[in-house]
């Protein structure tokens, strides 16, 4: 009876922590300008003035391309980073010392004898020690951002997020930043090393980390149970 209490007490405190653990999965929360997208502000109603050859609904102007420009308008971001670092230190040291003792002349003895009694000591110390650190980095992959905000210079703020769902959890593109009009490129691209400001991120919300800390509990409390 005492076995099977405490197997149900283990199985019961195993249960209670994995659902625990699985109410934590929760959507990263984003480092990226906000909001991440716009939509143009709604324009008020004007009468058509259409002709033989004027069409108010296919009018463009003469010099104005269709590069994004207005709030809502969109672009393509080319994302290729590419950062390493590395740092290197040293340091050394080293101490040594030496004591001595001497025993004068007592009674007369001549020094032959009170010499036995002289002592000296000495010590050294040294230590050196070393490391290195190297980090590198690689983000590459494309997405399209809003236009958000149009900036009184007539720079554009753009922001963007991409997910992608997967069975069991859903992976997190975002990328925000400034844009200079002057940089865009035919059809509306960009490249990342142009925007100030870049914010970009990938996060996830798998499920494979909790999987494997539930594994670790499970193994831990069945530990306990006598088979």
């Amino acid at each position: 009876m005492k076995s099977s209490a405490f197997f149900s007490a283990t199985a019961a405190m195993a249960v209670l922590v994995s659902m625990a653990l699985s109410a934590c999965s929760t959507i990263p929360e984003p480092i990226v300008q906000r909001p991440m997208t716009a939509t143009p502000a709604t324009a008020l109603p004007q009468r058509d003035m259409n002709g033989a050859i004027f069409q108010n609904s296919t009018y463009r102007p003469l010099f104005e391309d269709s590069r994004a420009r207005l709030v809502g308008d969109t672009l393509t971001i080319s994302i290729s980073e590419n950062t390493s670092a590395g740092k290197t230190a040293a340091s050394s040291g080293s101490k040594t010392g030496s004591v001595s003792i001497a025993t004068p002349s007592l009674l007369g003895l001549p020094s032959s004898i009170t010499s036995r009694a002289n002592a000296s000591s000495s010590g050294s110390n040294s230590y050196s020690d070393k490391g290195a650190q190297t980090s590198s980095n690689t983000f590459t992959g494309v997405i399209a951002v809003t236009v958000i905000d149009v900036l009184s210079n007539g720079n554009l703020l753009v922001s963007g997020e991409k997910q992608l769902g997967f069975d069991k959890g859903a992976e997190y593109v975002r990328f925000s930043g400034i844009v200079n009009p002057r940089t865009i490129a035919a059809g509306n691209l960009v490249a990342s090393t142009q925007v100030a400001d870049a914010r970009f991120e990938y996060r996830s919300t798998t499920r494979v980390d909790k999987a494997e800390i539930n594994s670790m509990l499970n193994r831990f409390f069945l530990s306990f149970v006598p088979l």
